[in-house]
């Protein structure tokens, strides 16, 4: 008769013997997409700035993949006769999304919001890695707990500061909507900037 207790310990040596890392640290992960799509070509020569495809990532807890429409709003005009453009095309057409593979990936049991980062400045490299100049995404830091625990008491040892959570990102255009202020008004008082105070109790992320 099999005895459960010896039985469960290996299982549980099985099913990690494949493993060539800590769990849940992915780092390197580059897999091959259905659409061979460079951020090197757009992110980096192009500069199309991150948001204009991951627009969730300032209001949301998922920065979000782009909808191929999105894709087609250059690529209606622009290499069109590119095969990885006609497959783009053809999933418009016929009303489907494109499969993506994803590549970086938290456990379930981490809460984690783009929105927060984004908002209190940080660089989407910070966490991804120089993605403008991937020709393939991959994932590049291992985002493991003591990754972003690291970085949250850095933050806080520097008492790093930032600008107001509304304020326009750098570059990014305003349009005019009022008359420029009369010569003898009083100019608007400045907005303090905020220090940022990253959490690193358990709560924070294990909600």
């Amino acid at each position: 008769m099999i005895d459960l207790r010896t039985l469960l310990p290996l299982s549980a040596l099985a099913l990690c013997a494949g493993c060539s890392g800590p769990v849940n640290n992915q780092q390197g992960y580059m897999p091959e997409q259905p659409v061979a799509f460079s951020h090197a070509v757009h992110a980096g020569h192009y500069e199309v700035d991150c948001q204009y495809c991951h627009a969730g990532a300032e209001r949301s807890r998922h920065a979000g993949v782009p909808p191929s429409t999105v894709c087609m709003n250059c690529h209606t005009h622009v290499k069109t006769d590119s095969p990885e453009i006609q497959k783009v095309a053809t999933a418009v057409k016929e009303g489907r999304p494109i499969e993506w593979v994803r590549v970086h990936r938290l456990p379930d049991h981490a809460w984690f919001s783009h929105a927060n980062h984004v908002t209190a400045g940080l660089k989407c490299q910070t966490c991804h890695g120089p993605v403008e100049q991937m020709v393939r995404v991959e994932q590049a830091e291992p985002m493991t707990m003591g990754w972003c625990l690291d970085c949250h008491r850095k933050t806080l040892e520097s008492q790093v500061s930032v600008a107001p959570a509304l304020a326009p990102r750098s570059g990014e255009l305003l349009a005019v909507s009022r008359a420029p202020p009369a010569p003898d008004a009083h100019p608007a008082p400045a907005t303090p900037t905020r220090i940022l105070q990253p959490p690193t109790d358990c709560s924070a992320c294990h909600r």
